[in-house]
């Protein structure tokens, strides 16, 4: 299939309600204070559906109901609440395509990535319902008589945001966890892209027992997404072109990167190269399979780009393409589109929260330099080089958590599950005294 239908139409694989509200203790909820906001498409900017505005109450009002499950769910088997997650991964796999479109429709996001994600949460369902069945304590000897028995429990409650980028992994990547270690959850959608999350939520609500997971609209999800990453080419990627240059290539293509830093010898040739692959980058409508560059998420995020933009050109930088909305005609003519865009050179702003399809590109001379450049990158790194030392090395001594070497590939976000799985529990120790 080439192109969905909109949500809907005919043909269509999903269909959203005229009207979301909160979801709390199993039920739809109104708003305490009646407040409802309009959900705009980035597709096309208009209105296809109406969502329930928070407040403090209705945030109190699901957590209440997420105490009130708290104990029963924590006290679930481990087999048990894994048998529930499975669940929810075969029922998440069963409606890819609806989800899919579902997000793209909220969010403007390429289909083609929404396809990637949603297979991507389920696989958090499954791994987490795997890692909880295996699972143990712990017995620590003290003396000779005197053991601690070390045991794992939930927190209770979770209290979660979901940004707007990739809502629904998001979701899944709190929930699974959450979920598995026993506790409850309320889920805060960013207002600009909610209803996805509803209908993730509406999928799976019949298989949790009320009040395990709620869900509470615009009230301070919000937040900025965590962005695409920094990724260093070193000067052994254009060694030769070949399949490993095409990859390192591909990522202005499809923008899966914010900034590139490229070392001085192979900048120019590279950057060259880069901005046609950009330049040639499939932009068009966000349900169609061939389409790689989506919409902007808000016409005040494509306001903000270009006025980001407009700064860089002031300090010196150079567009080398794009950097104008995009009218693409039609229906779309009322969505929120930028041209495929790069940027290159120095600016106050260059290191700036960019969304949409820009690339920033600045050069570097030395290894040391390229380093020091990633000190500030918290998240989201790629390291692009021929030798395999070379990554290693470099993924060691930068501060970001996640580091991809080679590979535009992000995983699930959450690589190392187990590490994952213990924020969502406490340890609880009991001392025993053995003597009689």
């Amino acid at each position: 299939m080439a192109r969905y239908a909109e949500p809907g139409a005919r043909g269509s694989v999903v269909t959203y309600r005229d009207r979301y509200d909160h979801f709390i203790g199993g039920e739809h909820v109104p708003p305490a204070e009646g407040g409802y906001f309009a959900d705009r498409t980035p597709v096309t900017g208009e209105v296809f559906t109406e969502v329930a505005r928070g407040t403090a109450e209705d945030v109190d009002r699901a957590l209440d109901a997420a105490h009130g499950a708290a104990r029963r769910w924590g006290r679930t088997s481990t087999a048990e609440r894994a048998h529930v997650l499975n669940e929810i991964a075969d029922r998440v796999e069963d409606h890819v395509d609806a989800l899919a479109v579902a997000e793209t429709w909220d969010t403007g996001a390429p289909v083609r990535e929404s396809l990637a994600d949603v297979p991507r949460a389920v696989d958090c369902f499954r791994h987490f319902a795997a890692l909880i069945r295996v699972q143990e304590g712990g017995v620590s000897t003290l003396g000779d008589d005197l053991v601690a028995h070390h045991f794992r429990e939930p927190l209770g409650v979770v209290d979660r945001l979901v940004p707007w980028r990739s809502p629904l992994l998001t979701a899944a990547a709190n929930l699974a966890p959450a979920l598995a270690a026993g506790n409850t959850a309320v889920l805060r959608p960013a207002e600009r892209a909610p209803a996805a999350v509803h209908v993730l939520v509406g999928l799976i609500a019949d298989l949790l027992p009320p009040g395990v997971v709620n869900v509470v609209n615009g009230v301070g999800g919000d937040e900025p997404p965590v962005g695409r990453g920094t990724d260093v080419f070193f000067a052994d990627v254009a060694a030769r072109r070949d399949a490993f240059y095409d990859r390192a290539l591909e990522g202005f293509a499809t923008f899966a990167l914010d900034r590139a830093l490229v070392q001085s010898p192979i900048h120019d040739r590279f950057l060259s190269d880069a901005t046609e692959r950009a330049r040639a980058a499939e932009q068009g409508h966000p349900l169609d399979t061939r389409t790689a560059v989506g919409a902007l998420a808000g016409r005040d995020q494509l306001d903000r780009t270009m006025s980001l933009i407009e700064v860089a050109e002031r300090d010196g930088a150079r567009v080398l393409c794009g950097g104008r909305p995009a009218d693409l005609g039609g229906e779309l003519s009322g969505g929120h589109y930028l041209e495929p865009t790069v940027v290159v050179g120095e600016s106050r702003v260059s290191r700036s929260d960019l969304v949409g399809p820009v690339v920033w590109v600045t050069a570097f001379d030395h290894f040391d330099d390229a380093v020091k450049e990633l000190a500030g990158a918290a998240d989201g790194v790629g390291l692009w080089s021929r030798e395999a030392g070379v990554g290693f090395r470099a993924g060691r001594r930068v501060a970001a958590r996640r580091v991809r070497v080679n590979t535009f590939r992000s995983g699930s976000g959450h690589e190392d599950h187990r590490a994952l799985l213990d924020q969502y529990q406490r340890t609880k120790t009991i001392l025993v005294e053995q003597g009689g």
